[in-house]
């Protein structure tokens, strides 16, 4: 049996846990054992319990950086390679290594290359940007010469998007190493005739979000575009489902508009919940603002898809290339708020359209889009390296 470890050092991803990345470890971990491999999970932060199926995986907890500044958060991160480094040692020998790349950890990617087998990189956004940009961060160059380090140890790195593997290709270490393997969705998790958790009512039309209530996932543009449609529809509705900082501020803005009664907020769920409140929606929506470095693969439009509910989605970034608007969904101008608002009156006035891009939707992520199709694009990155002698 292939034996594989699985490392996640970077403390803001909990593993068992319900953010967007947290589900995204979870599902890669499912299909691999799917597919048949063992898996050593090495993580930092392990707290919660453990989610369902992933009983076979072995767990290592690596130590967590202590709470506290900035720059010594950063240093103690920095010092834990040794550690991972040596719970790598003591659980091995390995078959490969996959590893969700984070700001400070180098040490898995230079155990696979030391030792003769693959090492594979996820590299899910620009980090050390990003970390500037909305987080803290102190030291810089020093997360830069890990970047350095990680990315010349690793046999492939594999992009979530384009535009992270655009990002990607700018280090010297990278060449003819970057791929692109788009984020997926297990669609057994959406059959069809799946109860709603807000039952739908007649004459009813519900426009639905879900996914952390963040700035850049354009929450105001869908309150503002809401407001249209339903000055023009009062049937609508508008159900959001998720938490985050943005909570309060969208709260008030619904009650200030007088919208109160028609948006409902249900705060944080757990992910196995979700298909049920898909299943409430007769749209979905991804109202992303006109972002100058949108690199990412929302898990949440492929959900909608798999769940057979019809997409508005904003013309940006990967959405570009999964939805071909008019077919499997509708795309608009990001930052666009009447148009957002005209694409939801149009699936309101033609629900046969919506059955029809629901349906498209649907076969488009049974066509590649799936967690198993991400597991073999990198059984297939393991494998290639190995039988051309490149690891």
């Amino acid at each position: 049996m292939t034996h594989i470890a699985y490392v996640s050092a970077d403390r803001g991803v909990p593993v068992f846990g319900r953010k967007g990345c947290s589900i995204h470890t979870q599902e890669v971990l499912r299909a691999l054992i799917r597919k048949g491999l063992s898996v050593d999970l090495f993580a930092t932060n392990v707290e919660g319990d453990r989610p369902p199926n992933l009983e076979p995986v072995t767990l290592h907890a690596l130590p967590r950086p202590p709470k506290g500044e900035p720059a010594v958060r950063e240093q103690a991160s920095l010092a834990s390679n040794p550690d991972l480094r040596a719970a790598l040692e003591d659980a091995g020998p390995y078959d490969f290594v996959y590893e969700r790349y984070s700001l400070w950890s180098f040490a898995a990617m230079e155990y696979a290359r030391e030792n003769g087998i693959p090492g594979l990189l996820e590299v899910n956004a620009p980090l050390i940007e990003e970390h500037a940009q909305y987080r803290v961060l102190v030291d810089r160059a020093a997360t830069e010469r890990v970047a350095e380090r990680v990315f010349t140890a690793a046999t492939a790195l594999l992009a979530v998007s384009d535009e992270v593997a655009e990002y990607l290709e700018k280090f010297p270490a990278t060449r003819r190493k970057v791929y692109v393997v788009p984020n997926g969705v297990d669609p057994q998790r959406f059959p069809a005739g799946l109860p709603a958790k807000m039952p739908k009512r007649e004459g009813i039309f519900t426009v639905g979000f879900v996914g952390t209530l963040k700035a850049w996932h354009g929450l105001e543009i869908l309150v503002d575009a809401f407001a249209q449609l339903h000055a023009r529809q009062p049937a609508a509705r508008l159900l959001i489902v998720g938490d985050g900082p943005e909570y309060e501020k969208l709260t008030a803005e619904a009650a200030a508009r007088g919208l109160a009664d028609a948006i409902h907020f249900t705060g944080a769920v757990d992910a196995a919940e979700v298909p049920g409140w898909l299943a409430s929606m007769d749209v979905a929506v991804a109202p992303y603002p006109s972002l100058p470095n949108f690199y990412f693969s929302p898990m949440k439009v492929y959900e909608y898809m798999a769940a057979r509910v019809p997409v508005v989605a904003s013309r940006i970034g990967q959405l570009e290339k999964l939805i071909v608007s008019k077919v499997n969904g509708l795309l608009v101008r990001p930052g666009d708020a009447a148009a957002l608002a005209s694409s939801l009156e149009r699936l309101l006035l033609d629900r046969e359209l919506g059955r029809r891009l629901a349906e498209v939707g649907r076969a488009t992520i049974l066509a590649g889009y799936t967690w198993d199709d991400v597991a073999e694009k990198i059984l297939q990155h393991a494998k290639l390296k190995v039988e051309y002698g490149l690891a």
